[in-house]
């Protein structure tokens, strides 16, 4: 028997691992960590959303945010 979130379609989105629930949330994993340093500027290694443009809005966020300089 075939998984039937196997057939859910995901968004690609470069360097992050995309996850679709059991509850069809989304989720976006970095596939290589942010630093401390980065993490120190406010971005997070998971988010999630309720749909594809709205998490790929969340995973820019977070690449901005390890892009700040340090105060």
């Amino acid at each position: 028997m075939e998984d039937a979130r196997s057939t859910t379609p995901r968004p690609a989105i470069p360097g992050w691992r995309v996850i679709v629930s059991d509850r069809k949330r989304l989720w976006a994993s970095r596939v290589i960590p942010f630093t401390d340093a980065e993490m120190g500027l406010g971005a997070t290694r998971t988010v999630d959303a309720d749909t594809p443009g709205e998490l790929l809005d969340e995973v820019e966020r977070q690449e901005r945010a390890a892009q700040r300089e340090a105060p």
